[in-house]
């Protein structure tokens, strides 16, 4: 008769194999990678059953004043960043991150209290679309600080892929349920579904914490090394940021993610907004979209996102995602319609979750704990949603100045050339900085 621990072991290897035929992940990994998996699955799930909801609230406080809700984002972002600063130099890891997400729990619970009750529309429409943002940012870049921290940078390019994949299935399930009862329940009341989701997102955090692997043949960080605050001021994230070239790229790379894509979502609310009147019809578009997405990314990462990666490196991954918005901003330009900006907006997006933002999260791997959590906090926040506003307002004043969408998708292709370039730069500087940490080790 099988002893229990046997079966157990037989159990673990099955699944092992089963997992190895769209992973190349090692048994000590596979806890800590399914937890991971379910983490980013309840996060993104969460997001996504509030980010139509989000859309619409940005064009129903006017499409005109979307460059002033991205500024507001911008300076809410710089309010939060010291808080968060401080929480990261004195909290052990186990403990800040449920914080920060207990802390957005809160806030959905007030925002539902508020919608429901119908207290002062307009504006309590734009405070949510600048909160949903600093909430997507901030739970998302928690989550990859989490990662790369956990991960050594061999394992990032085998398993991030995955573990996006995730995010991407409930990516994929938050906008299926939004469209399924947004009608039926009223939008308002989805809040609620995505407060539980962050809430598991906790639960799997912790899980993951215990499942964390303790190194070995894959060179994996210790679980140990979050058992305390990382201490130091919490501004250093931005002077990491300066001095550092490598930081600095990464920055810049970010931004001219952040222009091309906010170029693309204004150009997409003024169609949409051209479109229809309905909101209910403008939030189910919005969630289509999220919808098509899902699927592309989810088939991408699933059975090509880690194996690419490990073949190519990180910079051309990384490159892959100006390339889509070069050639999605010709074609654009020439025809500026609601199915053109639709199959834009899922293919960039479906690029950069599967491919281009897994290889972006490998270059961090890299880097020292304190440039995990502050500095890139500052890059995925401020750096980020201040490219935000700084291009919203340029979208905007180059509108104001006469340039159709057309004319602005054309000018938007040269940013995209350059970027792709830099992106090719970071690949190599990741491979230089990885080959000498495995010399010093």
């Amino acid at each position: 008769m099988d002893h229990p621990n046997t079966e157990n072991i037989e159990q673990a290897g099955a699944l092992q194999r089963t997992l190895a035929r769209v992973v190349a992940v090692q048994p000590q990994e596979v806890r800590a990678l399914l937890w991971s998996f379910a983490y980013f699955f309840c996060l993104l799930a969460g997001y996504y059953v509030l980010r139509p909801l989000r859309d619409e609230m940005g064009i129903a406080g006017g499409v005109r004043n979307l460059q002033w809700l991205f500024t507001a984002t911008f300076f809410v972002m710089l309010a939060a960043i010291p808080v968060y600063g401080t929480l990261v130099a004195r909290l052990a890891r186990r403990r800040f991150i449920p914080l920060v997400y207990h802390f957005f729990v809160v806030n959905i619970a007030l925002f539902w209290l508020l919608l429901t009750f119908d207290v002062e529309k307009v504006i309590v429409a734009r405070v949510f679309f600048v909160w949903i943002s600093v909430f997507n940012l901030f739970a998302v870049s928690v989550f990859w600080s989490f990662m790369s921290d956990l991960f050594a940078a061999e394992q990032g390019k085998r398993l991030f892929g995955f573990i996006a994949a995730g995010g991407s299935a409930g990516a994929l399930v938050g906008p299926a349920v939004t469209v399924g009862l947004a009608q039926l329940i009223g939008p308002v009341n989805l809040l609620i579904l995505a407060a539980f989701l962050l809430e598991a997102a906790v639960l799997c955090a912790a899980r993951l914490e215990a499942a964390a692997p303790r190194g070995g043949e894959s060179g994996a960080a210790s679980p140990r090394s979050g058992a305390a605050g990382l201490g130091g001021n919490p501004f250093a994230g931005i002077a990491e940021v300066l001095r550092s070239p490598y930081l600095a790229g990464i920055a810049l790379w970010v931004t001219a993610l952040s222009l091309a894509g906010t170029f693309l979502y204004f150009q997409q609310a003024n169609i949409v907004a051209a479109a229809s009147d309905d909101p209910a019809v403008r939030t189910r578009i919005f969630a289509t979209i999220d919808l098509a997405i899902g699927v592309l990314t989810l088939i991408v990462q699933f059975l090509a996102t880690g194996r690419l990666i490990t073949r190519f490196g990180a910079g051309p991954a990384a490159a892959f995602l100006p390339f889509v918005f070069a050639v999605g901003f010709i074609v654009l330009s020439a025809t500026p319609a609601l199915w053109v900006v639709i199959a834009f907006q899922a293919t960039q997006r479906a690029a950069n979750f599967s491919l281009s933002n897994p290889a972006r999260e490998v270059l961090f791997t890299v880097l020292s704990r304190e440039e995990k959590y502050k500095a890139k906090n500052v890059i995925d926040i401020v750096v980020f949603r201040g490219a935000d506003a700084m291009s919203g307002w340029l979208f905007s004043a180059l509108r104001s100045l006469g340039l159709e969408l057309g004319s602005l998708s054309l000018a938007t292709v040269p940013v995209a050339a350059g970027w792709l370039l830099l992106s090719l730069a970071l690949g190599r500087a990741h491979e230089r900085k990885a080959a000498g940490l495995k010399t010093a080790a």
